[in-house]
């Protein structure tokens, strides 16, 4: 039986569209590079989504780049082509076996598109910035932007076609949505740049198309999401103020939902707003009557408690779904002291999870709780 204080993780969610989530909780987003080597989704990636999908409220994947050019990691499956309808297809089966509803991650990596992987080398974004390596993003031309706001509205049609419930718009993370948001990475001086409304402009535009291609192609409710981190580290860089101007055009936009990207829940602003108070209560204000996921550090029922106290509709959980596939089941079932919130060294067979993403989890030391397994 659930813990009366966790009944609440399991209220249905009434998202803008009229589509009803069983409960509160959400796969995060969560770059995975174990794609094919052709950018099809895997077998290795579907067994790994149905094993952490099941019961869930909304199950998003890692995110799909919507061009060539769009690539932002290695082995990145991608929405765009119809050669990966048949493997998007699976994908959104997988997702929505366990009773979520399902929703591709769509983006464009903007200026950080490694070299090595965007089509000749040709990292782009809204302006001439230069690199970690030492080069220079090329400043995109009017034509080209407007041809890849497009291209987000194609990949939302193959996302209707391969049967997912919604599209998320990926403009967190300093990538190129949030790149043309920002005062730091956007010194265009035309329709594309300026002040902090100017710089709206193409983000609203991807909102607009995706909302079209959805209203257009989709024949039942369709869940379109969006996206956002609150603050940059960079002087000209983006602060809460900014972010309460887009929250104030998005929620006029009639968005699913919005979605926070933070790495701690509960943290509190750097610069702008109010600096004793959390990012997500004020963004949860900002955000009029469009439901928020709130996300970040996020691995016990009584941590998702407090994202839901904070504000958050939902709460969606990243790496503890890696660590714990049966997360809501024991929440449910009123065995959280049973929910594991570190794995071993041994554990990745267990898990289900696939060899590239092990390879990241056991080369980042401190991004994973890994603790060596107890000897036999």
């Amino acid at each position: 039986m659930t813990n009366a204080k966790f009944a609440k993780l399991f209220d249905k969610v009434q998202l803008n569209d009229g589509i009803t989530l069983q409960n509160r909780i959400v796969l995060a987003p969560m770059t995975h590079s174990s794609s094919n080597e052709d950018l099809s989704v895997s077998d290795a990636e579907l067994t790994y989504y149905e094993r952490r999908t099941d019961k869930l409220g909304l199950a998003i994947t890692a995110v799909a780049h919507v061009m060539p050019g769009g690539i932002g990691f290695q082995n990145q499956f991608a929405a765009f082509g119809e050669e990966n309808l048949p493997g998007l297809t699976q994908l959104a089966t997988s997702l929505k076996k366990g009773g979520a509803k399902a929703v591709l991650q769509i983006f464009h990596a903007g200026i950080q598109g490694p070299r090595a992987l965007v089509p000749n080398g040709d990292v782009v974004g809204p302006s001439a910035i230069e690199l970690q390596d030492g080069s220079s993003a090329r400043e995109l031309s009017h034509e080209e932007i407007e041809s890849i706001v497009l291209d987000f509205g194609r990949a939302t049609e193959l996302a209707i076609r391969a049967g997912f419930d919604g599209v998320e718009i990926h403009g967190a993370n300093g990538y190129l949505i949030q790149q043309f948001f920002s005062g730091w990475s956007n010194r265009r001086t035309d329709k594309w740049g300026g002040d902090v409304e100017q710089r709206l402009t193409f983000p609203l535009a991807v909102v607009d198309e995706v909302q079209r291609a959805a209203s257009e192609h989709a024949k039942t409710p369709f869940i379109v999401g969006y996206r956002f981190s609150p603050e940059e580290p960079q002087e000209e860089g983006l602060t809460m103020d900014h972010t309460f101007a887009l929250l104030n055009a998005l929620s006029a936009k009639n968005l699913s939902y919005l979605h926070v990207s933070l790495m701690e829940y509960n943290s509190k602003p750097r610069r702008g707003g109010d600096l004793e108070r959390t990012r997500l209560e004020q963004i949860v204000e900002a955000s009029g009557n469009v439901p928020v996921i709130g996300v970040g550090g996020v691995h016990t029922p009584d941590q998702a408690v407090e994202a839901i106290e904070l504000g958050a509709a939902m709460v969606a959980l990243g790496r503890e779904l890696i660590v714990e596939p049966d997360w809501v089941e024991k929440v449910e079932q009123g065995q959280e002291a049973e929910i594991a919130v570190t794995l071993t060294t041994a554990d990745q067979n267990r898990l289900v999870i696939p060899d590239q993403l092990w390879g990241m989890i056991v080369g980042l030391p401190g991004w994973f709780p890994v603790v060596e397994p107890a000897a036999e």
